[in-house]
C-alpha cells in the first residue's frame, strides 16, 4: 500500500510507547488515525502532546480493552464514522509480563493469552471486514516482537505469546494475499516504552496471586553506568519504530524488524532447526512433488 495519504489507521495501544508513535507518524505521512487505548490516564497526556503538535485533525481517541469483542466492534464502528474507510489495522496493544512459565500463576497465563494473542483475533474479527468491504485493499501490522523470534526464558510467558503473533500473522498473510490485504509481523527489538509498566492494567479477574519473583534478568546480570549508556545506543524511540512500521506498510513487508543485533541470534535458531531436521533429498523432492502447501509457503519466497 505505496499510497497512505488521506488513508485511515486504527491503532491499538495508540495512547503511548508504540502506539503513539505510530499515531504521529502516520499523521505526519498524511494519514487519518484512529488510536485506542485501556488507559485514559495516557490517553489524555496523548491528547495534549497530539494537540500541541497540530495534528488533532488527523488523530482521534478512543478509549478500549482489546479483549472486550463487542466493545471492539463498537470500537471499528466508530472509527469509521469518525475518517470514513479504514485501510490499516495495527494491532499493537500488548503487556510485558515477565514471569517465567514454571513460575506462573493461571492467571498470569490467562491474561497474556487475552490481550498478547486474542486480542489480535479480535482485531481482525472488528476490523478486516471494513477493510474488505470497499476493495481497495489494506495493511494489517501484528505487533510481536523479537522474542517472537527469539526465546528469552526470563519471560517465558510474553516469548509464547509474542511467537504465536508471528505464526498468526504469516497464517493470515497467506490467507490475504489475493485479496490486495497485506499483513506484517512487527518484531521490535529495545524501544524506549513503559510496556513494563504493564501491570497497572492488569484487570481483578486476573488478579496477582504469584508468589517468587516475577522473572526479569537472571542472577548477575547487571551493567555499569557506562555500559548502560552504551545500550542506549541499541534502543530505538518510538517515532524511530514507528517510521520502519509505515515503511513496511509501503513495502507490504513480511517481517519488520528494528534491530539488526539480533541477526546473529536468528542465525543460530535457524541453523538448531536445519541440523535437527537432518538431510534427505529424496523425500524432500517427493514431498514437493506431493504436498508442496505443507512442506513450504510461497510467503517466504516473496521478493523483499
Amino acid at each position: 500500500m505505496k499510497d497512505v495519504a488521506d488513508k485511515t489507521a486504527f491503532v491499538t495501544g495508540g495512547a503511548s510507547g508504540i502506539g503513539l508513535g505510530m499515531a504521529k507518524v502516520f499523521a505526519w505521512a498524511g494519514m487519518n488515525v484512529v488510536a485506542a487505548d485501556i488507559r485514559e490516564d495516557h490517553i489524555a497526556a496523548a491528547h495534549d502532546m497530539i494537540a500541541d503538535e497540530g495534528l488533532s485533525d488527523r488523530v482521534r481517541f478512543l478509549q478500549l480493552d482489546v479483549t472486550d469483542r463487542a466493545a471492539f466492534r463498537e470500537a471499528a464502528d466508530e472509527a469509521e464514522a469518525m475518517f470514513g474507510k479504514v485501510h490499516v489495522l495495527c494491532n499493537n496493544a500488548g503487556i510485558g509480563i515477565l514471569r517465567k512459565i514454571s513460575r506462573a500463576t493461571e492467571d498470569d497465563w490467562d491474561w497474556a493469552i487475552d490481550v498478547n494473542l486474542n486480542s489480535m483475533f479480535n482485531g481482525v474479527k472488528a476490523v478486516l471486514p471494513k477493510i474488505r468491504a470497499h476493495g481497495e485493499g489494506g495493511h494489517v501490522v501484528n505487533t510481536a516482537s523479537m522474542a517472537g523470534i527469539l526465546q528469552y526464558s526470563q519471560a517465558g510467558i510474553y516469548v509464547t505469546t509474542k511467537f504465536a503473533v508471528v505464526g498468526f500473522s504469516e497464517a493470515l498473510r497467506a490467507e490475504l494475499a489475493e485479496e490486495n490485504i497485506g499483513v506484517s509481523a512487527f518484531c521490535p527489538g529495545g524501544v524506549r516504552t513503559n510496556i513494563r509498566d504493564s501491570e497497572a492494567t492488569r484487570p481483578a479477574r486476573f488478579a496477582d496471586k504469584s508468589e517468587g519473583p516475577p522473572g526479569g534478568p537472571p542472577p548477575g546480570f547487571s551493567f555499569s553506568e557506562e555500559d548502560r549508556a552504551r545500550l542506549a545506543t541499541l534502543t530505538a524511540s518510538p517515532e524511530e519504530a514507528a517510521e520502519l512500521v509505515l515503511q513496511g506498510i509501503r513495502e507490504n513487508a513480511l517481517y519488520i524488524f528494528t534491530a539488526p543485533e539480533f541477526r546473529a541470534g536468528v542465525e543460530e535458531r535457524f541453523e538448531a532447526i536445519r541440523r535437527a531436521m537432518g538431510d534427505d533429498k529424496a523425500r524432500e523432492a517427493l514431498a514437493l512433488e506431493l504436498i508442496p502447501g505443507l512442506v513450504g509457503s510461497p510467503i517466504y519466497r516473496e521478493a523483499p
